[in-house]
């Protein structure tokens, strides 16, 4: 019984964050959805890449139901799934990370919490596994880079939030108000210490 209700659990929250990530593109230009938001590059597009093809490998790979999609073989990981080249275009990716989903969803479906996996790129003597292991793993990844994204959204455009539902009006006075304070809470924590 607890099995049941902890696999449900965690598919499910699996299944909110990947929505919420794919939220995080809607709404943006081509450009400010593939632009390096941060000083290492990081930006939307290639977040919802890089969780695909993390997703793909971890669902697939581990337990010998590879992913129908052409991935890199994880010894030749060279960070290529950290962006979108040119030629790739939003809706691609897009497509990926869902068929990714279907994939996944099929794995976790078909299989007991504790059926065996094997980690190859995990070092001993975590290489072997079991399905609880890498749902909380994927959902823990897939959680991470949501939250990135949460952050780089909201400096290209204030936009916040983790579902459309749930966001609310931007009032620039109110924020900017709110943002004054915490610097003075900061300038004040920061003088006192000198």
């Amino acid at each position: 019984m607890i099995d049941a209700f902890a696999k449900d659990n965690l598919h499910e929250r699996l299944r909110r964050d990947r929505k919420a990530l794919l939220w995080k593109l809607d709404g943006l230009s081509e450009y400010d959805a593939r632009r390096p938001l941060t000083a290492t590059g990081t930006n939307l597009l290639g977040l919802v890449k890089h969780v695909a093809t993390v997703e793909a490998g971890y669902f697939g790979e581990v337990f010998d139901r590879p992913s129908p999609e052409p991935l890199p073989r994880w010894q030749d990981y060279n960070g290529s799934d950290l962006w979108a080249t040119k030629d790739e275009t939003r809706d691609q990716i897009i497509g990926f990370y869902r068929r990714t989903w279907e994939h996944s969803d099929a794995t976790i479906n078909d299989l007991p919490l504790d059926a065996p996996g094997h980690v190859p790129w995990w070092p001993e003597p975590y290489l072997n596994t079991n399905l609880f292991a890498i749902m909380v793993h994927v959902l823990g990844e897939t959680n991470r880079h949501a939250g990135h994204a949460d952050i780089l959204r909201e400096g290209v455009d204030g936009r916040t939030g983790m579902r459309p539902e749930h966001e609310m009006q931007i009032d620039e006075d109110a924020r900017t108000a709110y943002c004054a304070k915490i610097e003075q809470a900061a300038r004040s924590a920061s003088s006192a210490k000198a």
